[in-house]
């Protein structure tokens, strides 16, 4: 079964940094596609970045140029740096894995099968 466990959600001030962890693990295959999301209550769940086991990566026009998806695949771990941060940026940032098409050039939530629990992230101005 495979399990994502984020961490490194915090509280900061606009124009902060943030790293975001998420440990994967009982997968007899690497996923496609892995990627970070985030919902903010009362709106839909929205994709941030993703990448595939190639490296390629794919981040939403809102954080380009601020937020780096990377991977460290011997650790089994990806990480979302995150600068500049903005107060738009506040929500619940959630780790997901994908075997699905769609999960990388659209970033589409819908296409993600396995999820984390999520970690908070709050960004003050």
């Amino acid at each position: 079964q495979v399990q994502l466990v984020e961490s490194g959600g915090d509280s900061v001030q606009a124009g902060g940094s943030l790293r975001l962890s998420c440990a994967a693990s009982g997968y007899t295959s690497r996923p496609v596609c892995m990627g970070w999301l985030r919902q903010t209550p009362g709106k839909a769940r929205e994709g941030v970045a993703a990448i595939l086991s190639d490296g390629s990566t794919n981040h939403a026009d809102s954080v380009k140029g601020r937020f780096t998806i990377t991977q460290d695949n011997a650790k089994n771990t990806l990480y979302l740096q995150m600068n500049n941060l903005k107060p738009d940026d506040t929500a619940m940032y959630y780790c997901a894995a994908s075997n699905l098409a769609g999960c990388f050039s659209a970033l589409e939530p819908t296409k993600y099968n396995y999820w984390g629990q999520g970690t908070q992230v709050t960004v003050s101005s």
